[in-house]
Order: C-alpha cells, then sequence, then structure tokens
C-alpha cells in the first residue's frame, strides 16, 4: 500500500492501516458515534461500523492504494486505486474523513 508514502494525517494513516487486520481493528479508528457512509447505506457507532466491516470482508478481498489527498473545509478526502474482486474492479474511490480528537468521526466513501 503506497499509504505509507503519502502523508496522511495519523487517525487516516491508522485506518487504511487496519483495514487489512480485521473488522475489529477498522472499528477502533472511529469515535463511538462515528458514521460511515458506503454504497448507499448509513452504519452510526463502532458496533455497526465493525459489522460493516465484517460484512464487506467476507463478500469482497481487495487492496487499497490511497495515491492523493487534500483537506477542503476540514475534510480530508483521500483518492485511491482499490482493485479485488468486485464487480467493476479495478476503481478509483474517494475517502472523505472528518476527524474528531485523533479518530475518525465520519467516513464517506465514492466514486
Amino acid at each position: 500500500m503506497s499509504s505509507l508514502t503519502l502523508p496522511l494525517p495519523e487517525p487516516i494513516a491508522a485506518y487504511f492501516a487496519a483495514d487489512t487486520q480485521g473488522p475489529d481493528s477498522v472499528a477502533q479508528c472511529f469515535t463511538p458515534k462515528a458514521v460511515v457512509k458506503d454504497d448507499g447505506h448509513t452504519h452510526t457507532g463502532r458496533e455497526a461500523i465493525r459489522a460493516w466491516k465484517a460484512a464487506a470482508d467476507a463478500k469482497y478481498t481487495c487492496t487499497t492504494d490511497p495515491f492523493s489527498t487534500e483537506l477542503v473545509d476540514g475534510v480530508h478526502a483521500v483518492h485511491a486505486h482499490v482493485a479485488g474482486n468486485f464487480r467493476g474492479s479495478p476503481i478509483d474511490l474517494k475517502f472523505f474523513f472528518r476527524l474528531e480528537r485523533g479518530l475518525i468521526a465520519n467516513l464517506e466513501i465514492s466514486v
């Protein structure tokens, strides 16, 4: 994953690292009441985020390679190349992170 060479804020770097370690690691990157929006669904709270990640891991295998980032109005937009066993692979996705006290408060993933 090239996020190791792309300078990312620590909570975002931790998220991409945790993405390869499983649902529990991913959930710990978020505030207790965090919100994730992905694929038309909203997941609120760490347990819902853990379940979202577990379901995605059970269905798909993929790699995520962040290649650019920008900060706009307090939101970190990270563009990443995602490749795996899903229809439309590979694809470039946008990850919009809002951080709060060293954790992720909101994440929205879009095309």
